[in-house]
C-alpha cells in the first residue's frame, strides 16, 4: 500500500540523513548511528528489540515460525506477522530475516518520534524493511511512521513495504503448501512422475490420481509446489481442478 499521506509531515529538511538516528541490538548491547551510516551496517546479524512476550488477555498472539530457508525458528507478534513470515519462506531467495530489527528516531513537523519496523528480510535481490498492519487498524500516525521507514529504506538502497492483507485464497493455498515444506523422502519414486505429468499438462486432482498412490502422490505434489520446482495460478483459489504446470517446460 501506499505511504505518501505520511510523507508531508515528515522533518525532510537538508542533512536529515544526519539527524534521523537507528538503534539496534547487538551481543546483548544497543548500538546507534545515524541514517547516513546504516546501509554499511550488518544489522542481520543482530537481535529483535522487543521480546515476544505472551500474557492472558492480550489482543494479539506472539509465536514463533520455523522457516526452511534460514533453518531457525523467527519471532513473530501477531497471526499477520506468522503469515508474512511463511509467505517469506516460500517465494524463495530468502537468505535471513530479523524481527524488529531496529528503533528508528525520526523528525516531524511537530516533534521526534520512534518506530520500530517489524522485520529486515535480506534475499538474493536485496534487503527488505517490512511492517505489517491490516488496513483496517493503520491510522494517521502509522502513515507517518511508515513514511519514515519507507524514507529510510531508500537513503539506503533498500525496499520497503507495508503488508496491509491478503486474498483470502492466497493465503490459504500456501498454508496447504507448507505442510509439505520440510524435507520429504521419496521412496516409491513419485516425483519424476508428477513432474512428467506436468509437462504434458493437468490438474492437481488429475495429475495425483494417474500415480499407483493417491496420497502419497498428494504430499509429493504439495512438495514440489512448495518448493517451485511446479507451479500453478495463485490468482485463483488452489484445488483438485488447479491446473499445475512445469516451470521449466515453459521456459
Amino acid at each position: 500500500m501506499s505511504v505518501a499521506l505520511g510523507r508531508d509531515s515528515l522533518g525532510l529538511g537538508p542533512e536529515w540523513t544526519r539527524r534521523w538516528t537507528v538503534t539496534w541490538r547487538t551481543a546483548g548491547d544497543e548500538v546507534s548511528c545515524t541514517v547516513r551510516d546504516l546501509a554499511h551496517t550488518p544489522l542481520a546479524d543482530g537481535t529483535p528489540m522487543r521480546w515476544f512476550s505472551w500474557r492472558r488477555a492480550q489482543r494479539h498472539r506472539p509465536s514463533l515460525q520455523f522457516l526452511v530457508s534460514t533453518g531457525r525458528h523467527h519471532g513473530a507478534e501477531s497471526l499477520e506477522e506468522a503469515r508474512l513470515l511463511l509467505v517469506l519462506d516460500f517465494a524463495g531467495g530468502l537468505v535471513d530475516v530479523l524481527s524488529q530489527p531496529l528503533r528508528l528516531r525520526f523528525d516531524t513537523a511537530t516533534d521526534r518520534r520512534g518506530h520500530i519496523p517489524d522485520f529486515l528480510a535480506v534475499t538474493r535481490t536485496g534487503i527488505w524493511l517490512i511492517d505489517v498492519r491490516p488496513r483496517a487498524l493503520i491510522a494517521p500516525k502509522d502513515l507517518e511512521a511508515f513514511a519514515a521507514t519507507a524514507e529510510v529504506a531508500l537513503a539506503c538502497g533498500w525496499h520497503y513495504t507495508v503488508v496491509a492483507g491478503w486474498r483470502d485464497h492466497v493465503a490459504a493455498a500456501i498454508d496447504v503448501f507448507s505442510s509439505q515444506r520440510r524435507p520429504l523422502s521419496d521412496p516409491l519414486g513419485l516425483r519424476p512422475v508428477l513432474v512428467a505429468a506436468a509437462r504434458e499438462g493437468g490438474t492437481f486432482g488429475e495429475l495425483v490420481d494417474a500415480t499407483p498412490f493417491p496420497p502419497l502422490a498428494r504430499a509429493q505434489l504439495l512438495h514440489l509446489l512448495w518448493h517451485r520446482r511446479l507451479g500453478t495460478d495463485l490468482n485463483r483459489p488452489f484445488g483438485n481442478r488447479s491446473t499445475v504446470i512445469d516451470p521449466a517446460g515453459w521456459a
